[in-house]
């Protein structure tokens, strides 16, 4: 398979684990963008967005994955949650010729795991928030290639030998 994955979906669906499990099963290289943001701009996400604002983050987000897409080593990427909510970042997916992959998770078990982390999430400081993002980014989600639905008892090595025979 020489497609390069692109993997997305809402905050603590599980992207990073799963992209991690992929990469380890294609034997290459994966690439977390929050990650990549993280170490290059010496600031977490979220102290990028509490300090800056949101539309400060998305322009270095833009600029991150351009860059993480630039390195054909690359092979599995997980993007931020709200990454793929920006048209541009969209087609700078499809530009690169990824396959998106939008793990579709319950907000019930993502709002589980943003409340069981120690990760700050300013943009889902509470429930009723994270849902009503949740809701909203549901229809550009919906915009990548294939969809993979999970449930609570999915573990990430099933989700990545799923994704590998659907883009296979």
């Amino acid at each position: 398979m020489n497609q390069r994955i692109v993997i997305l979906g809402f905050m603590a669906c599980g992207k990073t684990t799963v992209g991690q499990e992929l990469a380890r099963q294609l034997n290459s290289q994966f690439v977390d963008l929050d990650s990549f943001i993280n170490e290059r701009e010496r600031r977490s996400p979220a102290e990028i967005i509490t300090q800056d604002g949101e539309s400060a983050f998305r322009e270095l987000e833009t600029l991150a994955l351009c860059d993480v897409l630039q390195d054909k080593n690359a092979r599995v990427i997980a993007l931020g949650g709200g990454t793929w909510t920006i048209p541009a970042n969209r087609t700078l997916v499809a530009l690169h010729d990824c396959a998106s992959i939008w793990l579709d998770a319950p907000f019930e078990l993502c709002w589980e795991r943003i409340t069981a982390s120690q990760t700050i999430r300013p943009l889902a400081p509470d429930r009723k928030t994270a849902s009503l993002k949740y809701k909203s980014r549901r229809r550009d989600y919906a915009l990548a290639e294939r969809t993979i639905v999970l449930s609570t008892t999915d573990a990430a090595e099933t989700l990545a030998e799923q994704i590998l025979r659907e883009t296979s």
